[in-house]
């Protein structure tokens, strides 16, 4: 904000200014507004699974957890990278940010035969992983599972 600096100078090139640019500062929060609507959907985990519903109460879930993928053919990935069975706990070991104690969110595609899931789960169990959530979509309570068989 400009300000006179003479009292009684009648000069207008130093009159006082109302006028505050806001350009500048709809121009920053428009980028950042783009920023954030480009970086949004490269944080999630986006694989073709049809998971299964649950009516169970949903819980808090962890700043940043560590998803295991069952897809429908029977190939595992570790967040949305690809990783072979034999090489799956030393991909774990090998994350920075994963530790023995932490969670590991297992997903697996409804057409999974359940031997699969229990194998994936025990490969789990042998490398020292014994914390394991299962994920599920969220259903309604009371309502039947999709799927389940009408009587």
């Amino acid at each position: 904000m400009g300000v006179s600096l003479a009292d009684n100078d009648d000069d207008d090139d130093f009159s006082e200014t109302h006028d505050i640019n806001v350009t500048p500062f709809i121009d920053v929060i428009l980028v950042l507004l783009i920023i954030f609507m480009v970086a949004a959907p490269l944080s999630t985990v986006d694989l073709p699974i049809d998971l299964p519903t649950s009516s169970a109460t949903p819980q808090k879930k962890p700043d940043k957890p560590t998803y295991l993928s069952i897809k429908p053919d029977l190939t595992l990935a570790l967040g949305e990278n690809p990783v072979h069975r034999a090489e799956l706990i030393g991909t774990l070991d090998g994350l920075s940010d994963m530790s023995k104690d932490k969670y590991v969110f297992l997903r697996a595609d409804k057409s999974v035969p359940y031997g699969e899931l229990m194998g994936v789960m025990e490969l789990l169990r042998s490398g020292g992983y014994t914390r394991v959530k299962l994920v599920a979509l969220e259903g309604a309570p009371g309502a039947p599972a999709a799927g389940a068989a009408q009587p």
